[in-house]
């Protein structure tokens, strides 16, 4: 078969198309990856906050790690189950930020919990901030990318508050820049 090649107004429609495609499978999943790790995020900040509260014992700390471990496998069966139609470049590239912010994060926090003293939480909202307002950036969704700019600029919170609170702020954040735009997509795909 003879490839041909798009004219502007050809490749502008398909680039258009790809990022309607991934609006729709974004509204279809229902904004299930931000509910996820968002909420993950928010319950397991909360159980931290709770035990070093009442403990005092920094130990808590290993308690972040269940992020991962409860949100991941959630990811995967959701994954598994919708997957279905084309992936799209759009689709992969949105994949790609992601995995390139899980894993930026994950080190983050290990070279914080295990050799350097940083301000991880202040870092981890700039970090998912910016997955967060690329994102709805390349799928041209305004709620996502305004909620990922926000986290950006509202992670300075982070560093202006100390102690526990800090924990508390964390979470909060996740709440504006994670959990109201999944439910934004929410809503837009029940529609």
């Amino acid at each position: 078969m003879e490839e041909r090649q798009l004219n502007e107004k050809e490749s502008l429609e398909l680039i258009t198309r790809m990022i309607q495609n991934t609006q729709r499978k974004l509204e279809k999943g229902n904004g299930m990856p931000f509910l996820v790790w968002g909420y993950t995020t928010i319950v397991v900040s909360l159980l931290v906050w709770y035990f070093l509260s009442t403990t005092g014992d920094y130990r808590m700390h290993y308690l972040w790690f269940l992020i991962p471990v409860i949100a991941g496998p959630m990811m995967f069966i959701l994954l598994r189950k919708n997957e279905k139609g084309v992936k799209t470049y759009i689709d992969r590239v949105v994949g790609y930020v992601w995995i390139v912010m899980g894993v930026t994060g994950f080190m983050i926090s290990i070279t914080a919990m295990f050799f350097w003293n940083f301000p991880i939480l202040f870092i981890t909202i700039l970090l998912m901030g910016s997955g967060t307002a690329i994102t709805g950036l390349v799928i041209r969704f305004i709620p996502i990318a305004v909620a990922g700019f926000a986290g950006i600029v509202l992670s300075l919170a982070c560093l202006f508050t100390q102690g526990t609170d800090q924990i508390l702020v964390f979470a909060g954040l996740f709440l504006v820049m994670m959990v109201i735009p999944g439910h934004i997509l929410y809503a837009k795909g029940r529609r």
